[in-house]
């Protein structure tokens, strides 16, 4: 004879694992100084590529002529290199050795 309390009833946890979602790596987007590109055009791509307004523009502009290179600004990869492509692009066009480049942070 079973009693009532032997049943196969199994008492335990149930363990969920939750996804941990990893957060995409960071890059800097670097304008490296030269002697031919006109500070208003640098002030220019800033505002433009980077949507400074006038005064961090110029700000970042004297850096990167102080200093040799200035941040524009920190994103995911794909942001990142399409900022990179859309100013070095658009110097090219206008005629200018401004260099744009990505580095990981």
């Amino acid at each position: 004879m079973r009693r009532a309390d032997d049943d196969d009833v199994r008492v335990g946890t149930s363990t969920k694992t939750k996804p941990r979602t990893k957060r995409p790596s960071l890059y800097r987007v670097l304008l490296l100084n030269d002697d031919y590109t006109p500070m208003e055009f640098v002030v220019h791509v800033l505002e433009q590529f980077f949507q400074k307004g006038r005064e961090d523009a110029t700000r970042i502009m004297l850096h990167v002529h102080q200093h040799g290179v200035g941040e524009c600004g920190i994103y995911t990869f794909e942001v990142a290199e399409t900022k990179v492509t859309q100013v070095m692009d658009f110097a090219r066009k206008h005629q200018h050795p401004l260099q744009c480049v990505m580095e990981k942070k």
